[in-house]
């Protein structure tokens, strides 16, 4: 439980609400939450995504871990109560991302299925899980940073799927396994997903 600092605050409702943004966007927004192993092909298919959205017509973004890291997220390392901030946060921005009408990709690891079912919480029905389940096999032979190979010899500890449990979603919305299925064909799987949620109109033939 995040313990709440901030006192004497109010929050101020604009003249502009979701509705407005998204009739203006011709979208709905919606937080699409990758999650799966490291070089399971998260970020990949996420930017893959966001590329074919734009392409579209529609307004996208991915928020990536690592990029993350770089700034938001700095200051967090990868012990189970940064892991549970890191998503913490990318929930509450994803949720105003969402407000703001756009149609958002996190790539997240996101080992610890309470922080991304709080994830869900926080953002509400707009949540959509896709679950990339490549095998750890697969990912390890891809290894595509060199992190399997230091977390086998010893030099990162509490890596995912090596000597941290990876927990994997019970109910997601989408299960994706690159393992037999290309960036590119994933993506058309979402294009329809969203096509039939309604959150993007589907193309006129």
């Amino acid at each position: 439980m995040t313990e709440v600092k901030a006192t004497n605050i109010t929050w101020h409702e604009g003249h502009v609400d979701r509705e407005a943004r998204e009739k203006l966007l011709k979208q709905k927004g919606a937080l699409i939450w990758f999650t799966g192993l490291s070089g399971s092909g998260k970020s990949t298919i996420a930017f893959t995504l966001e590329h074919a959205l734009v392409e579209r017509g529609h307004l996208a973004y991915c928020l990536d871990g690592d990029n993350v890291r770089h700034g938001l997220n700095k200051n967090l390392g990868f012990s189970a109560e940064d892991r549970a901030e890191n998503i913490r946060r990318i929930a509450e921005v994803g949720k105003l991302f969402v407000d703001a009408g756009i149609v958002t990709c996190t790539s997240f690891i996101s080992p610890y299925r309470a922080d991304r079912d709080n994830a869900r919480e926080v953002v509400g029905d707009r949540f959509i899980e896709v679950f990339v389940d490549t095998p750890l096999d697969v990912c390890e032979d891809r290894d595509p940073k060199g992190l399997y190979k230091k977390a086998r010899a010893g030099e990162i500890k509490g890596f995912t799927g090596i000597d941290d449990p990876y927990e994997a979603p019970e109910k997601p919305e989408v299960v994706i396994n690159t393992a037999n299925l290309s960036p590119q064909e994933a993506t058309v799987q979402l294009v329809e997903l969203l096509e039939q949620r309604g959150y993007i109109e589907k193309l006129s033939s």
